[in-house]
């Protein structure tokens, strides 16, 4: 599984490069704080599977990193996406390594 540091994912958004950025935690964990991504929820991504680009990078994240993985796992082994990478340590390390 590809993965991506806070620091990584922080320099490509300061660049604006294109990617697409995908919360997979509840809706009142993404209202608390979020980094910009739309919030697809753990157990409504596979039915919205239309919301994933299939032409640039998608990084999936969560709190910490472990319900992102198996979401990214799950789609690669389902429907084919090669295009997944998954934020190491989710939210928790882009406040611990940007914000902090």
């Amino acid at each position: 599984m590809k993965s991506i540091s806070a620091m990584e994912l922080f320099q490509i958004v300061q660049r604006k490069e294109s990617c697409q950025l995908i919360d997979v935690r509840e809706v009142v964990e993404h209202n608390d704080f979020n980094i910009g991504g739309d919030n697809i929820p753990m157990s409504e991504i596979f039915e919205n599977i239309q919301r994933l680009s299939p032409d640039q990078p998608v990084i999936i994240y969560c709190q910490t990193g472990p319900r992102s993985a198996i979401v990214i796992q799950r789609l690669e082994e389902k429907f084919g996406f090669i295009n997944l990478i998954n934020l190491s340590g989710g939210v928790d390390a882009w406040r611990k390594d940007i914000i902090d």
